[in-house]
């Protein structure tokens, strides 16, 4: 039963508190060192890195929330703090290490803070840390009054009043964590099942078979561990529901509860549960509007300030219960300075009994506010919000289920058209929806607990608690919940907090470019850069299919051409499943055509009209791009992985050119490489040899290649460019920000007279057959 007249004060109380670094540990030790100057406070802290306890704490106590108390008292002042109020106890609730024995008052705030971990680690965090604690508690020999800091959704799925009192069920707590711990190795099991296994395998060929073997066994190892993910996330988020609660969060916390009450006031401890609401910004203190990073409610309301929620499945009467930290931080320090009597006390610091925001009351608020500062549109000009008109949660999950086909039946017509910038483009565009897409699915999803919830907290023991705080003190120290005025926080207060977390309202860099398209940065005069340069694809618009009719066009007349069409078309299945499987086997099975051709007469057929046709198709910026790198001190690299005598027409452009060699007999060509094609992961390793034995530092150098094969090596560099990308490297490319250039074939006397400029400038590169000296 709270006193009719509360203590405000903490004394010369020591106060062991966990979870000091988050959101409301900040705050309450804030308090704390502002406004309970007696006290000395322990922190539970984890070592992090090479970081230690005391690092951290200096670190901590650099944040926004310490501010006003670091202006107050000097740096001095902090420091006294620091070595002489402040105990750190180095450790973490994974392991809680030996507590000392002279505790008075310990505030356990610590716990995950996500609706939905995996199950593993959400009752081993928010269970098995309160476990931890009160054990450690009970060995250490202190009697502290204990203030555990829990959730007003403890209750579950119910409607309502949910009274300020324990829990009532009886579901055995123990027997889920035991479950809840040891379902990651019955899942880890599971995902090495060889079905499972070859179900990885298989995606990750189809996805990044072009890459190498390599990436193809991490992609799969990838999707393993995703998988594992997603199944102990699900498994959290089902076992919660099947026994009555939101989410695993809840769920866990509820269970924390019950172990405080059994191992800490069962055994003869004091314990005060205080259950806040959905907590936000604090309204007064340290300074109106701070808040450390968003909470709960915040990327919904941004979400929709970017115009990304034009319909949302909430119940406008629903009651939306916010409470501001700072009343969060004063009712957990009243709760504090008042231990029950006898039987444990709770209290729901929340707003939904005495001051309610019904959901419809917080649309119009964020509509309004948005409506009076727009957030700026990516496209440019300003977002234009959308008007709710709450249709019910399953007309907006139909619509997004509409909206989702559709969006992948243009994606899949896209994906099957040639890589142009402006499929590029389109598909970047429906990237950009499927992410907002998802967003809106998953928010649907997140929030329905909260945005259709029925419940009513009652608040008569918070209440009463506010109402003992001496009437002076109670601005400053109370959580008078039904004095908030709602629209004055939002609009004055925590919109103007939340929107200045995000850059979405900073003044964007004039032209700020996206990857497609930027201007051309001016090279570094180095000569420790290398500059690779892929051929097909890139600085020459070929392929292997169309360098072979090239040449029997050019050696044998275009009277072989029909019959080389159709022999090429006889084998199109095996060329494509080659492809798909492995760049490196194409490139043999294709090869093969040119077994019994002369070696002589191919050359011969390069220098003539082979040579022609190349420099017709070949990029007038590829050749502007290497002679400006020669110009620069860099080393510029053609690379291919067919046979060198086909890259000849453009070889003195570069310093080297890098190909394969195909084994000669008799003077005839026998259609076998002498060794293996350098592609995907045999040309990254060549790559890191050729740098090494060069002294060339691959951060400081320069890639360009076409296609998805291409990422393993471009990777490597600290320039990557997709030049001309394939749909998959495109993707990649804009989502690592790389550069996105189109080079187009320029006329054959443009490319002549720069071939010409090259020459002149070296005397000549012959080709370098990887084969030949093994690169």
């Amino acid at each position: 039963m709270t006193p009719k007249r509360a203590k405000t004060e903490l004394g010369e109380a020591h106060v062991f508190l966990t979870g000091a670094t988050g959101f409301v540990g900040q705050a309450v030790l804030e308090r704390l060192l502002s406004s309970h100057p007696g006290t000395t406070i322990s922190l539970l802290v984890r070592t992090k890195g090479s970081a230690g306890g005391d690092d951290r704490l200096r670190n901590l106590l650099r944040k926004p929330v310490f501010r006003a108390w670091r202006e107050q008292v000097g740096e001095e002042g902090v420091e006294a703090a620091a070595c002489d109020r402040i105990r750190i106890v180095e450790g973490g609730l994974g392991s809680v290490p030996p507590l000392p024995d002279d505790i008075d008052v310990v505030i356990h705030s610590a716990s995950t803070v996500s609706f939905d971990p995996p199950i593993d680690q959400a009752f081993d965090t928010n269970v098995g840390g309160a476990v931890r604690l009160y054990e450690a508690l009970r060995a250490s020999g202190s009697t502290p009054h204990v203030v555990h800091v829990s959730t007003c959704y403890v209750g579950g799925l119910r409607k309502g009043v949910v009274p300020e009192a324990r829990l009532e069920h009886a579901i055995d707590w123990r027997a889920e964590y035991a479950a809840a711990t040891s379902a990651r190795e019955r899942i880890e099991l599971l995902s090495r099942h060889p079905d499972k296994l070859r179900e990885f395998m298989d995606r990750a060929r189809a996805e990044h078979g072009k890459e190498g073997p390599q990436a193809v066994a991490r992609a799969s190892e990838e999707a393993r561990i995703e998988w594992v993910t997603k199944a102990l996330v699900d498994a959290g988020r089902t076992r919660a529901e099947s026994l009555g609660w939101t989410d695993v969060y809840t769920l866990t916390k509820a269970f924390a509860e019950r172990a405080a009450e059994e191992l800490w006031a069962g055994t003869g401890g004091s314990l005060s549960v205080v259950r806040p609401a959905i907590i936000e910004s604090a309204l007064r203190h340290p300074f109106p509007g701070w808040i450390d990073g968003f909470k709960v409610a915040d990327p919904l309301i941004l979400a929709y300030g970017r115009g990304l929620l034009p319909e949302f499945p909430g119940l406008p009467d629903s009651v939306l219960d916010l409470i501001p930290v700072d009343y969060v931080v004063n009712a957990i320090l009243a709760a504090a300075a008042n231990p029950p009597k006898t039987e444990p006390e709770y209290f729901h610091v929340s707003s939904g009994a005495s001051n309610p925001l019904p959901f419809h009351r917080m649309f119009e608020n964020v509509h309004a506010y948005f409506t009076a500062n727009p957030m700026p549109s990516p496209r440019g000009g300003e977002v234009r919000v959308p008007t709710w008109r709450f249709p019910g949660g399953r007309k907006v999950e139909r619509a997004l289920a509409r909206s989702r086909t559709r969006l992948e039946r243009r994606e899949r017509w896209l994906n099957r058209m040639p890589s142009t910038a402006r499929t590029r483009a389109r598909l970047a565009e429906l990237g950009t929806k499927r992410s907002d897409l998802e967003t809106l699915e998953n928010f649907a999803e997140l929030y329905r607990a909260y945005v259709q919830t029925e419940i009513i907290f009652d608040d008569a023991n918070t209440r009463a608690l506010h109402a003992a705080i001496p009437t002076r003190l109670q601005t400053d120290r109370g959580f008078d919940l039904a004095a908030i005025d709602w629209e004055d926080y939002l609009q004055k207060v925590h919109f103007p907090a939340i929107t200045t977390l995000t850059r979405a309202f900073a003044r964007r860099p004039e032209g700020s470019p996206s990857p497609e398209g930027r201007p051309a940065v001016e090279l570094p005069e180095r000569t420790d850069v290398v500059a690779v340069f892929d051929l097909e694809g890139t600085v020459v618009d070929t392929n292997l299919v169309k360098q072979y009719l090239w040449v029997r066009s050019s050696g044998w007349g275009w009277a072989a051409w029909p019959a080389s069409v159709v022999a090429i078309l006889t084998r199109l299945p095996a060329y494509l499943r080659a492809e798909r499987r492995d760049r490196g086997e194409f490139i043999r099975t294709f090869l093969r055509r040119y077994e019994g051709m002369s070696q002589a007469r191919l050359e011969r057929t390069v220098d003539g009209g082979y040579a022609d046709t190349m420099l017709g198709r070949t990029a007038t910026a590829a050749l502007e791009r290497a002679a400006a790198h020669r110009a620069a001190g860099h080393r510029t690299v053609l690379v291919t992985g067919s046979i060198g005598t086909l890259a000849e027409p453009v070889a003195a452009a570069f310093d080297e050119v890098v190909a394969g060699a195909m084994h000669v007999r008799d003077g005839q060509l026998t259609g076998y490489l002498a060794r293996p094609p350098l592609v995907d992961e045999a040309r990254a390793n060549w790559l890191r040899q050729y740098a090494e034995r060069g002294g060339y530092d691959l951060s400081a150098s320069y890639g360009y290649g076409d296609s998805h094969a291409d990422l393993v090596w471009l990777e490597l560099l600290g320039h990557p460019h997709a030049v001309n990308p394939d749909h998959r490297l495109a993707r990649e490319a804009g989502r690592r920000r790389w550069r996105i250039e189109t080079w187009k074939p320029g006329s054959r006397a443009a490319n002549r007279a720069l071939m010409a400029s090259s020459t002149a400038a070296s005397a000549s590169a012959p080709a370098h057959e990887e084969g030949a000296d093994g690169g």
